[in-house]
């Protein structure tokens, strides 16, 4: 585990993997932390510098008071990759993290060579959604709306396991205002324009039972980019990397081939 002490942010990261190897970077969801990637990590291909981190006001990185813009959260990730002195990574964001890989992408194309867009969209639902959320949890916590995550997360047979109560322990465990925070920076965030500019290797990855970015949200998002290629994942929700991890890890790992960067 390591602090990256950004001035206005503490940033928690962890490197896995080769030191020396080429870089990929992921970025979690809004209310996980970066243990999100841990079923996949060990399924990956070998030599990869596998570089995660948890968001402004999420996991073990600090929580600046609310609102965050989403500039903030690709400023975070470009500070980040910087003091690495990472260049040339493959970007995998889900969710809310596929938005800062988008907007990172824009703004820094030396940082990122590829990207995969999992479970995202260039717009997420509305603001008066996201600030009906917002007000929810201020008023009672994480725990008011946890069920209701859950079921927008998880397929249903996910959500008869036992495992189930691990993920809704780690969404109702995030600091409040930074769950209220990234929920500002999501209804902020329109990239359909910027997004339509881009020009590297995309994946785009899609889970058909995802209450949160249904399929046809991704797929919309992904065809923006010429020649970005698609993945629809069956049985699957919104963190298709945690209900099929073997899956999940094969089509990264055969993108990664693809891109050469395996």
């Amino acid at each position: 585990m390591h602090i990256a002490d950004l001035g206005d942010v503490q940033l928690h990261y962890r490197v896995d993997g080769d030191p020396d190897g080429a870089p990929l970077v992921f970025a979690n969801s809004l209310g996980t932390d970066l243990r999100l990637w841990d079923p996949v990590l060990p399924l990956l291909p070998k030599g990869l510098k596998i570089i995660r981190y948890d968001k402004r006001g999420h996991g073990l990185s600090s929580a600046p008071p609310a609102p965050y813009g989403m500039g903030a959260l690709v400023r975070d990730a470009e500070r980040l990759l910087d003091r690495l002195q990472v260049r040339n990574c493959v970007f995998v964001g889900l969710s809310i993290g596929g938005m800062i890989a988008q907007g990172l992408a824009v703004k820094r194309l030396d940082l990122v060579r590829a990207m995969v867009l999992s479970n995202t969209a260039a717009k997420i639902g509305t603001a008066p959604m996201w600030q009906d959320r917002i007000d929810a949890v201020n008023a009672g916590g994480i725990e008011s709306l946890a069920d209701a995550v859950m079921e927008r997360w998880f397929s249903k047979a996910f959500r008869a396991t036992p495992e189930l109560a691990l993920w809704r322990n780690m969404l109702v465990r995030q600091p409040v205002q930074g769950y209220a925070g990234c929920c500002a920076a999501i209804a902020g965030t329109d990239f359909f324009t910027p997004t339509s500019g881009l020009r590297l290797p995309t994946l785009g990855i899609a889970g058909d039972q995802d209450g949160a970015t249904p399929p046809d949200l991704v797929r919309e998002t992904v065809n923006l980019i010429p020649g970005a290629q698609f993945h629809l994942m069956r049985g699957a929700g919104h963190l298709p990397c945690v209900e099929n991890p073997i899956e999940y890890a094969r089509v990264l790992g055969d993108f990664l081939a693809s891109t050469g960067h395996v």
